[in-house]
């Protein structure tokens, strides 16, 4: 058994297939996680608000609300919980709704169970070193912004809004490198902490969401440039370069 994270690993499962929920939950268990199953949506707000959760693995299509309402009402609350979306749907609409809602990772149906494992624990691995480099010095400036990594709160000039952790983590990533070219492949393994053979576009999409907060005109960035075929670059003072 592995207990590498078992001070943090209660998991809510929100999964109304039978099959597939006893097959996750026991693999689960196995690598030492605590599990608490929820069949529908109204059953997961429910666990949700009544424990205390550090990661929570959530179906889309489920009975009473689905997986878009499940994860914007725990993002009210708890915009740290790091959340993996199981779904049959492929379609990139589906991927890019959910990341709005707040889900910090995706997976379409049938997943490989490895992978999923993976990712859990590189959840649970990020969420612990998003704490650490966060406790010392969490506010940081730069144009009309101001994020406080610690609160996720970011004050810009267009408004004030909550970060998903993902979104923060992200940001946290880039700053800490601040003019340096952070190519994707870096930005899954040291962020997403999985290889990177896994469709890059996820990190496109995040970038995309971050520039659509920061940016005065997200079309033209000019704090998170893109350096065609290598990758990302940071800066607080806005480079002239654009994209």
């Amino acid at each position: 058994m592995n207990n590498q994270i078992s001070d943090e690993g209660a998991i809510l499962l929100v999964e109304d297939e039978d099959s597939i929920a006893a097959g996750l939950e026991f693999n689960l268990t196995v690598e030492g996680f605590s599990v608490k199953r929820a069949k529908d949506g109204l059953e997961a707000i429910d666990f949700f608000y009544a424990g205390e959760f550090d990661l929570v693995i959530l179906d889309i299509m489920l009975p009473y609300k689905d997986g878009f309402e499940v994860a914007e009402k725990i993002r009210e609350t708890a915009p740290q919980t790091p959340i993996l979306m199981l779904t049959a749907r492929t379609k990139v609409e589906d991927r890019i709704r959910g990341l709005e809602v707040g889900a910090d990772d995706y997976m379409v149906k049938p997943f490989n169970l490895q992978e999923l494992m993976a990712r859990v624990k590189g959840m649970l691995r990020r969420k612990a070193w998003y704490r650490k480099v966060t406790q010392d010095n969490p506010i940081f400036s730069f144009g009309k912004t101001r994020v406080n990594f610690k609160t996720l709160q970011c004050r810009t000039a267009k408004t004030t809004l909550t970060l998903t952790q993902r979104e923060a983590m992200l940001l946290k990533y880039l700053v800490e490198h601040e003019g340096e070219i952070v190519s994707r492949k870096e930005l899954l393994e040291q962020v997403w902490h999985i290889t990177a053979d896994v469709d890059t576009r996820t990190v496109d999409n995040f970038v995309a969401r971050l520039r659509k907060y920061f940016e005065p005109d997200p079309k033209h960035p000019v704090f998170i440039t893109s350096v065609r075929s290598a990758g990302y670059k940071f800066q607080s003072e806005a480079s002239k370069d654009g994209d």
